[in-house]
């Protein structure tokens, strides 16, 4: 889940993006070759406009008294790279791959809103370079899964929305959380498009001035909170699945490189330990662990498709991730009895020092996830 951005997406051909993800130069991205980044509540300082086409490094600061986003944007408002909720006195790396062209840098204070921006300018040719084959057959193969995931979750949306047509309250709650999972596991690659998250996975305090709310967690509100299904609710059921429709449309759409892998894992790390450790994200269905193990799901995927290289280049920091998605995952599967399934215990029943556990085991695979970005890089 994200706040509300305005975008406006432009039609890129799945050929280009292949091919920007096949010829990424690569260039040695040593701090004093990164872009420093310090933003604040009304500011983003940055210390280049222009730099070369391959790997670029943001050394972000937040000097603000908000927790801020900072993205790498195109022209049109997609993300090529992004790191939200850096709290303030905080610092983040963020590593990304660009071809030549025309880019924004963005700061968001409380990751509402437009941002204050500032141009960068990515120059030279990205054509002929050299790099490991198995990075390109990582991104296709992780293009697929996420086309497979959205696939997956149409059909599973419109059981949910049939549920709520019907004024069926049991049949809709047991259909909820199924129909989130897909979108859960590979929830970067929807927000990359800016305006499809806000329209389905927005919850009422992440709305901004204006914006109508819909999507998954206004309908959650009625099925739990309200125990009453309306005629708004059945039709924002119908618009859930158009919305999510058009996901399905445009996955293949996606901006997808073996940094935007590596980072989208981490961000879906960040995902669980901002909305599924605090209960915030599923507030009134207390499916918050189902959302949590899908969020894992998508980040190991991606770190496995990517383990060859990573491996290769930095083999203790493999070791690591290795070791912490198997802790994280043992530990979630406590909470299910079922491991076939994905019923967990409801949130509500999980005590403080649980969600303190289970936080801690979040943040130990968070951080070395972090480094997953340089490492396939280097």
């Amino acid at each position: 889940m994200r706040a509300v951005r305005l975008t406006v997406t432009a039609a890129t051909t799945v050929a280009a993006l292949t091919a920007l993800s096949a010829c990424t130069a690569k260039s040695d991205a040593k701090d004093g070759d990164a872009i420093q980044v310090t933003a604040a509540d009304a500011k983003c300082d940055t210390s280049a406009t222009s730099v070369p086409a391959g790997q670029v490094t943001l050394k972000i600061e937040n000097k603000g008294s908000k927790a801020t986003e900072v993205e790498i944007l195109f022209p049109d408002d997609r993300i090529v790279s992004e790191k939200e909720n850096i709290g303030p006195g905080t610092k983040y790396t963020l590593t990304a791959e660009v071809k030549a062209g025309s880019y924004e840098i963005a700061c968001r204070p409380g990751m509402k809103g437009h941002g204050v921006r500032q141009k960068l300018d990515v120059t030279g040719s990205t054509a002929a370079a050299e790099r490991d084959p198995r990075l390109d057959q990582a991104v296709a193969r992780y293009r697929q899964y996420a086309q497979d995931q959205a696939d997956a979750t149409v059909p599973l949306a419109e059981v949910f929305a049939e549920a709520v047509k019907a004024g069926d309250l049991d049949a809709a709650k047991k259909a909820y959380a199924p129909s989130r999972l897909g979108w859960e596991r590979t929830e970067p690659v929807a927000e990359s498009f800016g305006d499809i998250d806000p329209k389905t996975d927005t919850r009422a305090d992440g709305l901004e001035k204006g914006q109508k709310w819909t999507g998954w967690h206004r309908l959650e509100k009625a099925l739990w909170a309200d125990k009453k299904i309306g005629a708004d609710e059945k039709a924002l059921a119908d618009q859930l699945v158009s919305d999510l429709k058009d996901w399905q449309k445009r996955v293949g759409k996606a901006e997808i490189t073996p940094t935007s892998m590596a980072n989208g894992a981490k961000e879906l790390l960040d995902e669980v330990a901002t909305g599924k450790v605090t209960g915030e994200e599923d507030r009134y269905s207390h499916t918050d662990l189902a959302d949590f193990k899908g969020n894992v799901e998508g980040a190991q995927k991606a770190y496995e498709l990517l383990k060859p290289v990573a491996a290769k280049n930095d083999a203790a920091l493999a070791k690591e991730l290795d070791r912490q998605f198997t802790a994280l995952n043992t530990l979630l599967d406590t909470y299910r009895p079922d491991k076939n399934s994905y019923d967990f215990v409801s949130y509500d029943k999980v005590t403080k020092d649980q969600r303190k556990e289970l936080s801690d085991a979040v943040n130990a695979l968070a951080e070395p996830l972090s480094k997953l970005a340089a490492a396939v890089v280097k």
